[in-house]
């Protein structure tokens, strides 16, 4: 079974990161395994990667035009993949050695269609005291309650996540009203796509925590303004995935009750029996990201017209 890794960048302030994603993915130590490297419309980043890896076995480059945003980019990167499946990282990831024979394995011993892995936050700078797990999500990690291991979930993180070509091709791909477009900040790009894959297969994600992508983590996700932007656009793309998906409305509001009625009292708990100022932060720092999420969807809920989509 053939595997086809896609790793998208477009700036060349973020080269050396990207690079070190491609040089983790070349190092797996699964075969026959591709790999995609599609550069969204910048020809200066596009040259020195041609420079740096157009001569070696395997690998695909491509350019766009111009750029179109992270979900055209990862389903054109997937139409021009050779792969029976397609692995998704960020370009700020960084692939454990058997990351792919670990999803590749879960393919071989099931029915899965589609297959996504441990996306582990890995602070480059020191991981602030404030900062909750139950929040991972805000930067693309794995949070508290995601699920067991080898559980089928509706979907993992975009940096660490794989579908059967076909299937990922048979239900559109990514949709381009969502993910990340130049300043354009809307998230969740992932679960759009595999609840269409759900909704015709049936099937959801296993979720292989053996499979490890470190998520590198820089100074600015560990700015609290960021993070309470950061959750105010999760919030707003909430709202576009309840337009696009009316079916998912009721999705993250399970995890919500979970918070509330689960993790915060356990917190709380936590915190009268041995107090501790980085306890008491988090705890604040729940609520104001839950509070900026509802703002971003009350927004969401007077600029978005589903005829605009």
């Amino acid at each position: 079974m053939k595997v086809s890794v896609v790793i998208c960048t477009y700036a060349m302030d973020r080269y050396d990161v990207f690079s070190d994603c491609v040089d983790s993915v070349l190092a797996q130590t699964y075969d026959p395994l591709e790999v995609v490297v599609l550069v969204d419309g910048n020809d200066a980043v596009f040259d020195r990667v041609r420079d740096d890896y157009g001569d070696l076995d395997d690998i695909v480059l491509h350019c766009n035009e111009e750029n179109q945003g992270i979900s055209y980019s990862r389903t054109r990167g997937a139409e021009l993949a050779t792969g029976d499946v397609v692995a998704f990282i960020d370009d700020d990831g960084i692939a454990e050695p058997d990351w792919i024979a670990e999803l590749a394995r879960v393919y071989r011993e099931t029915d899965a269609i589609a297959v996504g892995g441990h996306a582990k936050p890995d602070w480059i700078t020191d991981k602030p005291d404030f900062f909750p797990e139950e929040f991972y999500w805000l930067v693309g990690c794995d949070e508290r309650g995601m699920g067991e291991h080898m559980d089928e979930l509706r979907n993992t993180y975009g940096s660490n996540i794989s579908f059967r070509r076909d299937v990922f091709l048979n239900v559109g791909g990514y949709d381009e009203n969502t993910g990340r477009k130049g300043d354009r900040h809307i998230q969740a790009h992932e679960a759009p796509v595999c609840i269409r894959m759900a909704n015709a297969y049936g099937k959801g994600v296993i979720y292989n925590r053996n499979a490890v992508v470190n998520h590198q983590l820089f100074d600015y996700r560990g700015d609290f303004r960021w993070l309470v932007g950061r959750s105010f656009w999760q919030g707003y793309s909430k709202r576009i995935m309840d337009v696009l998906l009316p079916e998912a409305a009721g999705d993250k509001n399970e995890y919500l009750k979970q918070l509330m009625l689960e993790f915060v009292p356990e917190r709380l708990w936590d915190l009268g029996r041995e107090p501790a100022l980085s306890k008491a932060k988090q705890l604040v720092a729940i609520f104001v990201f839950t509070a900026a999420v509802g703002f971003g969807y009350l927004y969401g809920l007077l600029e978005v017209d589903r005829s605009e989509l």
